[in-house]
């Protein structure tokens, strides 16, 4: 009997083009990858994959099998949303994503939401990854940056990004004079299960040949790493402006620069408990561009 899990591994490996890839967007090894599109190949009674030299690449009967395995799954990820809608409707909860360091920032703020609807429970879900909130990961985000087209929202503050050095680091080995003396300086940047970020690929494309000599999968664990003295890094004004330990050497980047926004699918947008939390922000948005843009 046909597994219907069992066709997220094979989507999976159709997008990413190689079972390694497809592993770390499962959070799972490449082992099971292999072995759940094999299993599905057998219960099929057909090739599904073939191996070439740079990854996979989907058979023709694949290919033709590939959209019907994206409506199954769009319709997995809407049972799943809606059946937790109608959990979470019946205990207020409301689960937020956004990236740590705002979290306690943002306190005072939840602490009047709470005080204003005690019927209702903000719950944080921690990340600077995008969740995927079609398939239910959390209510709300606060997100910067790109956006799913999908989701619905509007604009409460702006992201502003500097180049930031500590204050030992600074007298040890000075500071650059222009975003081009970046090569020349050790830079703590993003691992690779953040490549897309923005300040990633801002620093691949302006100092390609720069020695990086600390990864972190967080906006927060570049911040610790700068503070630490071992490199420098764009950071957000609004969380490294309050660090004594920090000093501004550069900016704002212009190319850094994004829109925070409150976003939600379109299915939650009009739910009461949703509707409520974005009427509040929608209320303390000048609170919110102190916490956000700082």
């Amino acid at each position: 009997m046909l597994q219907w899990d069992d066709l997220k591994y094979f989507l999976a490996v159709a997008r990413h083009g190689s079972t390694i890839a497809a592993g770390k967007a499962l959070r799972t090894s490449q082992s099971t990858v292999q072995r759940r599109v094999a299993a599905l190949e057998k219960k099929i009674g057909r090739k599904l994959v073939t191996r070439t030299r740079t990854g996979y690449r989907l058979t023709e009967f694949a290919e033709e099998l590939r959209p019907l395995a994206e409506r199954v799954e769009a319709s997995v990820a809407e049972f799943e949303r809606q059946a937790g809608e109608l959990r979470r409707d019946g205990n207020g909860v409301i689960r937020v994503t956004c990236p740590e360091p705002i979290v306690q920032r943002m306190q005072p703020l939840i602490e009047r939401f709470h005080a204003r609807h005690p019927k209702l429970r903000i719950e944080f879900v921690m990340s600077d990854r995008y969740l995927d909130l079609a398939k239910g990961d959390a209510d709300v985000a606060f997100r910067s940056g790109d956006t799913d087209d999908e989701l619905v929202g509007r604009k409460i503050a702006d992201s502003v990004w500097a180049i930031y050095a500590s204050r030992d680091y600074v007298e040890r080995k000075g500071k650059p004079a222009r975003i081009e003396d970046l090569a020349a300086h050790p830079l703590v940047s993003l691992d690779e299960t953040m490549s897309n970020h923005r300040v990633a690929k801002w620093l691949r494309e302006i100092a390609p040949q720069a020695k990086v000599v600390a990864r972190n999968n967080s906006v927060l664990g570049l911040l610790y790493a700068v503070k630490s003295g071992v490199g420098i890094s764009p950071l957000p004004t609004a969380i490294a402006d309050g660090e004594p330990d920090l000093v501004r050497v550069l900016g704002p980047v212009p190319e850094l620069a994004r829109s925070w926004r409150l976003l939600t699918h379109p299915d939650l947008r009009r739910t009461p408990r949703v509707a409520a939390f974005f009427d509040f922000v929608h209320e303390e948005r000048q609170a919110l561009r102190s916490i956000l843009t700082g």
